[in-house]
């Protein structure tokens, strides 16, 4: 194991939007830090405002690998004390299939919003070095298999490891339009990690809408979800009580991106935090962690 003033962190999907900033967090605290990803290290002008990797990114060893198939990454996992599973999707439409024109919109979209998918291989049946397999027609992604099945078996394997925490990062509603299976395997990832894993401490930390300047689409969305949770929590909830399943995140405060970050990396370091960690204790956590940065 790491030593007790250098902690060892693996984020699954830390070259993302998210995954990259738990990264640059976990770094300012001086952890060792490790990314897990198929492409390796970010293209930078996607998650970051510039094409050109910041400072702290030298500092990560960027490592690729297939979350599908565990022993491309099983072996990372190895004296780790924190392991963090930072991917998801919230379509599954085939849009690379759509613009190509090997699929029509209507067919795609069908798929996309059907309530019947075909899923992996249950991840707690599964032999010890066999693959998830993508069920579904044309090997398109499903949320049972990115959302759910691929955390479940991220977490069996950091068990295997005796990791001392694991945090998933789930969702406190969802979009607008998106379907309730998106949030249903959130649900169910959060309820197996827990209940088959108990020597490992679980945390589930549930954003809404997350934000950032360099991502300029997520703007205007934080804009109009800040505006609608604020007439919700003025109307004593009432848009997210009665519309709570249509309108999901389009009533509860969004939150910055380094926000979660930073939430994440402080519910890691403190021993005693683990279960759900809602809009409100994601903000206390950021602010905690950025108190001990100051100190």
């Amino acid at each position: 194991m790491a030593t007790a003033t250098t902690k060892r962190l693996v984020v699954c999907g830390g070259n993302g939007f998210l995954g990259s900033r738990i990264c640059k967090s976990a770094v300012a605290r001086g952890w060792d830090v490790t990314s897990i990803s198929r492409s390796g290290e970010p293209t930078w002008s996607s998650v970051t405002a510039s094409a050109s990797p910041p400072s702290w990114a030298r500092k990560v060893t960027w490592e690729r690998a297939n979350i599908f198939a565990p022993a491309t990454y099983a072996p990372l996992l190895k004296g780790t004390d924190y392991v963090v599973h930072s991917m998801g999707i919230l379509l599954e439409a085939d849009y690379k299939g759509i613009l190509s024109g090997k699929e029509s919109p209507i067919s795609g979209l069908a798929r996309a919003f059907s309530s019947s998918k075909g899923d992996s291989r249950n991840p707690l049946t599964r032999n010890n070095g066999q693959d998830l397999k993508l069920e579904e027609e044309a090997g398109q992604f499903t949320y049972e298999l990115m959302n759910r099945d691929s955390a479940i078996t991220l977490a069996r394997e950091a068990e295997k490891e005796k990791t001392s925490a694991f945090a998933y990062i789930s969702a406190a509603a969802a979009p607008p339009i998106v379907p309730r299976r998106y949030m249903d395997t959130k649900m169910e990832a959060e309820s197996s990690i827990a209940r088959q894993f108990p020597s490992m401490r679980s945390i589930f930390i549930r954003p809404a809408h997350m934000y950032d300047s360099s991502r300029a689409f997520t703007m205007p969305i934080a804009a109009a979800s800040g505006v609608g949770a604020m007439f919700n929590n003025a109307s004593g909830g009432i848009l997210g009580g009665v519309f709570g399943d249509v309108m999901g995140t389009a009533v509860i405060k969004p939150l910055k991106a380094d926000i979660v970050a930073e939430a994440v990396v402080e519910a890691l370091s403190d021993e005693k935090r683990k279960g759900p960690i809602e809009i409100q204790q994601i903000e206390e956590l950021a602010e905690k962690g950025w108190r001990k940065g100051m100190l």
